[in-house]
């Protein structure tokens, strides 16, 4: 084996979840995802005043409830499936790798603290698993990992993987992940043809503007006119609706969709601050009253199916798109640990051993 491979560690990083679906885990849980000045940009008294006195009397039980419906045996579907991806990955791979939470546990810090005890070992190959930028998802990962090598003061270097909304083979993965629910196979020597598929709406997390106008190096480029996402600029770097508009993009370019065979929305919003637009529920009744009938949901933003997907896309989305007059919905899970995401993660790991 290669000794460069023996120095590197691989880490994961996730969003997290509550250890359980009881309401005092779900409020815990709450209080450190929210009291994160990435998630609430705001001055930490303010924000505590928020999350003390306006979301953790109520949200708490709301959100328990929600992760009740969609718990398994085995724990929190995010957890559950992201240790799946770090099993099959561990298997394609030189490097230990391992598997932390930015919220609840596993910790990055219990992890990091884990990987030092390999004194074999002296770099992190970090991978937050986040394919488009935002300080609530990546810096935040980011900053957390560099505060715990720094606090123990461990002689580790910290490499991370950077965001790939728009790598060819995170598309060929995520069409691939897709393609059972939009193809039809012709023929071992012919093309993808598109059947006589249903709407295909693409939901993916929103944000506040404020968060996109915070991160824009020009101060005058997002958000600033109505095209500014396919307008040149330095601002596409950190630009979470530029990004998650170019994935759409190359996805698209791959499928063959027309225009009128898909839409977008962002889901999630939390909070009376102005969030990306158009909203996913507002978007579910909009198509079933344009008479869509038959819809297919796609989340890009989570490679890994959670909350935000099982419950409030594949539950609550599908009564919305019902009540409004649809006649059927289905979610497309997340790429999880398809085959294809596992050997694309696997080579991008693989090309980092060999810099």
């Amino acid at each position: 084996m290669n000794s460069s491979i023996k120095r590197q560690a691989v880490l994961l990083a996730n969003l997290g979840s509550p250890d359980d679906c009881s309401e005092p885990a779900v409020r815990r849980y709450l209080d450190q995802f929210l009291m994160d000045p990435s998630v609430i940009q705001l001055p930490w008294l303010v924000r505590r005043l928020i999350v003390s006195l306006l979301v953790l009397p109520k949200r708490p039980a709301n959100s328990a409830a929600a992760y009740q419906k969609i718990w398994t045996e085995q724990g929190s579907p995010l957890v559950v499936y992201s240790q799946q991806l770090l099993e099959s990955l561990q298997q394609k791979i030189e490097q230990p790798a391992f598997l932390a939470m930015r919220y609840g546990n596993p910790s990055i810090e219990s992890q990091i603290v884990e990987i030092s005890k390999n004194k074999n070992i002296n770099e992190i190959v970090f991978v937050p698993l986040y394919p488009h930028y935002a300080d609530s998802t990546v810096t935040t990962a980011i900053d957390e990992a560099r505060r715990v090598i720094a606090l123990h003061q461990f002689d580790l270097k910290l490499t991370v993987q950077p965001v790939f909304y728009n790598n060819p083979e995170y598309i060929h993965a995520l069409v691939e992940s897709c393609a059972p629910y939009l193809f039809e196979r012709l023929s071992t020597d012919q093309n993808n043809k598109i059947k006589d598929i249903p709407h295909v709406l693409f939901s993916y997390h929103g944000l506040p503007e404020q968060h996109l106008s915070k991160l824009d190096p020009t101060n005058r480029h997002c958000l600033k006119s109505p095209h500014c996402c396919q307008a040149e600029s330095i601002a596409h770097k950190t630009c979470y609706r530029h990004q998650v508009l170019e994935t759409t993009r190359l996805f698209v370019e791959q499928t063959g969709l027309e225009p009128s065979q898909y839409s977008i929305g962002f889901q999630s919003r939390l909070g009376r601050a102005k969030w990306l637009e158009p909203s996913t529920q507002d978007k579910l009744v909009e198509l079933a009253q344009r008479g869509i009938k038959d819809l297919v949901v796609i989340c890009p933003a989570f490679v890994t199916d959670c909350l935000e997907t099982l419950e409030e896309i594949a539950i609550r989305g599908e009564q919305t798109f019902l009540q409004a007059g649809g006649r059927s919905f289905r979610l497309i899970p997340c790429l999880n640990n398809h085959p294809d995401w596992v050997k694309t993660l696997a080579g991008w790991l693989a090309s980092s051993s060999q810099k």
